[in-house]
């Protein structure tokens, strides 16, 4: 009976007749509660919160819109409830009606809620764009704060940046003229990239892990391999913005030893992704830190490359060594399959840290291996002195390194995928053996990463 009354208060401010907007039904709850942000351009600029709870969103309108940064304290406005299926809505209210302008939908995905008190909201985001712990705190009337808690996500970017919906991929303009939704043309989809492996399939092998793929490449620095006329006739690396289409953003990195600009280039979302494989770019390799904390490395790399006439188990058994360290140093880790000779460890830094500490710490625990093991591990990147033994590569982690995306698919045969798995199954799946298609399949499970971004 609560949920009728508050939505009658919602469908009494609008006629249907002439706004699109949903109109006010009672919704069974969702398995994983909803959330919405909509940029609404109305008589005042401004970005809509809305969070679902018993049937119902509950909203709030946030003048300057979320701020990743925890130092921001953004005025929160509750406002009427809207219905659930409102989370989707996007298009131009008519001029005269309530809330007349034209409405943007910034981002949506799923929340958890940490704290739900009659003062207090505490609840993370699980968004294409916005993620990580949130605060809402009431202070008077109608009157609330939005503040970004300090987690792997703080100062993630700025949220200016993003200027296309999260649906259409439309700006406010071509919502307003009710313009197509916004795509990337492809072209010579049936070009073979990789023996019998078409751009089409390279396309729409990303198109359906894009939503699993983009938290682990957005707003980092990349470098792309490209393969213009397919993988037979070469492959080159590209680090830099050759032009900037609107789907790219460029960052100055300024280098360390002699103090000059360098332009590096990373993908705000999946529109910036697509334009990339458009361009022939298959292969993304991402930096350890984020563009907007380029100073502040976030992801360790842990390359295990063994010896060729290593058999699988003595490799395995080295992931199992390394992971046994990490573990004793209270470092949480994941795995995934590199889709070449070995296997990757990676593990979320949550701490601020510099480069430099950063790179020295993942060289001690390289150090560790080859102390501990001394027959069987290595650290020399020679390789004379690799004979039998596994290289363990940290010197991805220096400031400028890369190491290949999660969900990345390889330019060899087969187009084998850098894919995580869970820790039960390394002696199950070969570094190499996860292709596309299986790729594709493995998304109908549990994401063995599903917590990266809120461990350690």
């Amino acid at each position: 009976m609560v949920i009728i009354l508050k939505l009658t208060k919602y469908n009494k401010k609008r006629n249907f007749s002439k706004t699109k907007e949903p109109i006010g039904k009672i919704s069974k709850p969702n398995k994983k509660l909803k959330f919405c942000v909509q940029h609404h351009l109305a008589r005042k600029d401004h970005f809509d919160l809305r969070l679902e709870h018993n049937g119902t969103m509950l909203s709030w309108a946030v003048p300057k819109g979320p701020s990743y940064n925890p130092k921001d304290k953004r005025l929160a406005v509750h406002v009427e409830d809207h219905p659930i299926s409102y989370r989707t809505f996007e298009g131009t209210i008519p001029a005269g009606e309530y809330g007349g302008g034209t409405v943007s939908l910034f981002d949506e995905g799923y929340y958890e809620k940490v704290k739900y008190e009659k003062n207090l909201i505490k609840f993370i985001l699980h968004g294409k764009r916005l993620k990580g712990m949130w605060t809402l705190t009431h202070f008077k009337d109608n009157n609330w704060l939005l503040i970004k808690d300090k987690d792997y996500f703080e100062n993630y970017i700025d949220i200016k940046k993003y200027k296309r919906s999260i649906k259409t991929g439309r700006t406010f303009e071509e919502i307003k003229n009710n313009s197509k939704n916004k795509t990337i043309e492809i072209t010579n989809k049936d070009k073979k990239i990789i023996d019998n492996i078409t751009k089409n399939d390279i396309i729409n092998y990303y198109k359906k892990v894009e939503n699993r793929m983009m938290p682990y490449l957005e707003n980092r620095p990349i470098s792309v391999i490209r393969a213009p006329s397919g993988v037979k006739n070469g492959t080159f690396y590209k680090k830099h913005l050759e032009n900037k289409d609107g789907y790219l953003e460029k960052i100055n990195i300024t280098s360390k030893s002699d103090k000059e600009k360098d332009y590096y280039y990373y993908i705000l979302d999946k529109l910036g992704l697509l334009s990339e494989v458009q361009m022939n770019s298959y292969e993304f390799h991402v930096w350890g830190a984020n563009a907007s904390k380029i100073n502040s490395p976030n992801m360790m790399v842990f390359d295990l490359d063994p010896d060729e006439k290593l058999p699988i188990d003595t490799l395995r058994q080295g992931v199992k060594d390394l992971k046994e360290i990490l573990d004793n140093i209270n470092l949480k880790s994941y795995l995934k399959t590199s889709g070449g000779k070995g296997y990757h460890i990676v593990v979320p830094i949550n701490t601020k840290i510099s480069w430099t500490k950063f790179y020295k710490i993942s060289e001690n625990i390289a150090l560790l291996m080859e102390s501990t093991y001394p027959d069987k591990y290595t650290t020399n990147i020679r390789k004379d002195a690799r004979k039998g033994k596994i290289f363990i590569d940290y010197l991805r982690n220096q400031k400028g390194a890369t190491s290949v995306a999660p969900y990345s698919i390889r330019l060899k045969k087969n187009a084998p995928v850098s894919m995580p798995i869970a820790w039960n199954e390394l002696d199950k799946i070969k570094p190499n053996e996860i292709t596309m298609d299986k790729a594709i399949q493995r998304l109908k499970k549990k994401d063995p990463w599903e917590d990266f971004f809120t461990s350690n």
